[in-house]
């Protein structure tokens, strides 16, 4: 379980400007809850609500402020190669590894058209270890990972692996196969206990934030064979998913709960929703209720 790194949000202020301060606090609270590093600016920090200066500037919170021992992966990721590669440049000094989704605007046609994106992205980090970020369900860019990944060692020097964030189990554990050499990091929190048995070494999700002691545990009953047993404690993540995915969306109603965990990330930027006062209290005698709240971060 060293390699679970937390999808961090961005914190931000009443009137929606960033709030780097948290970060300090954010830092502490994730290393005390065994999460091994933290992967800023994806889809759960709302990236493409956020201008290129932004994400630079938690860039620098996180660079400045996290805790020792907590591994940062910085996403550069944009539909704009040119800012891509300036986000990529800026991650020097200041990150571990960077990593970056695919264009979902003007697409890549083919695996090449993608690998070409990354290479340029790639070289502007120097050495920095370089992860493809795969979130086809929301890019609408979905070529075979396993292909990928023998291309990319190829053509990318400091290609280190992938964000596999799909639904697809048998795609993920034939990427994870046939390259042992890489890192596959699995990116669907609600399918977690099923990337125990593909071999998976480490996991980057939204939900490592707020429930960090239930995937520890489930991997440890895993370890066990109680197999009943985690399949019980992964539905409580399903139901943590889907009952603040029902205010809205996960990304808002997630980010809003992190103030019930102590730490106040502030609302969303639009079309996210900020959970009321009233319906953070709701959503928390929900979780009382179905036995969520004995695992939470704290």
């Amino acid at each position: 379980m060293k390699n679970m790194f937390a999808a961090t949000y961005a914190p931000m202020k009443e009137d929606f400007s960033l709030n780097p301060e948290v970060v300090a606090n954010y830092s502490k609270f994730l290393l005390r809850n065994k999460v091994f590093g933290v992967f800023i600016n994806g889809s759960t920090g709302d990236f493409v609500s956020l201008t290129g200066n932004e994400r630079i500037e938690l860039l620098e919170a996180w660079s400045e402020q996290r805790e020792k021992g907590l591994y940062l992966i910085n996403h550069v990721g944009s539909n704009s190669l040119k800012e891509a590669e300036d986000l990529a440049k800026a991650s020097v000094g200041k990150a571990d590894a960077i990593a970056a989704i695919a264009p979902f605007y003007f697409k890549p046609a083919n695996l090449q058209q993608l690998l070409d994106y990354c290479k340029v992205i790639a070289v502007k980090a120097n050495d920095l270890p370089f992860y493809y970020y795969h979130l086809p369900v929301l890019t609408g860019v979905n070529f075979s990972m396993t292909a990928f990944a023998e291309m990319a060692k190829k053509q990318i020097p400091n290609f280190a692996g992938i964000k596999f964030t799909e639904n697809n189990l048998v795609e993920f554990q034939k990427t994870n196969l046939n390259h042992p050499d890489l890192d596959i990091f699995f990116g669907v929190d609600e399918a977690f206990c099923s990337s125990l048995s593909s071999l998976s070494k480490g996991w980057v999700g939204s939900t490592y934030n707020h429930l960090s002691p239930l995937f520890h545990e489930i991997k440890a009953e895993s370890d066990k064979g109680n197999f009943q047993k985690v399949l019980k404690l992964q539905n409580l993540v399903v139901t943590f998913v889907e009952t603040l995915s029902s205010y809205g969306s996960f990304n808002g109603s997630g980010k809003s709960f992190m103030s019930a965990l102590g730490v106040n990330c502030g609302p969303s930027r639009f079309p996210h929703p900020t959970l009321s006062t009233e319906e953070l209290e709701n959503v928390s005698k929900t979780f009382d209720t179905i036995g969520v709240s004995a695992y939470f971060s704290s």
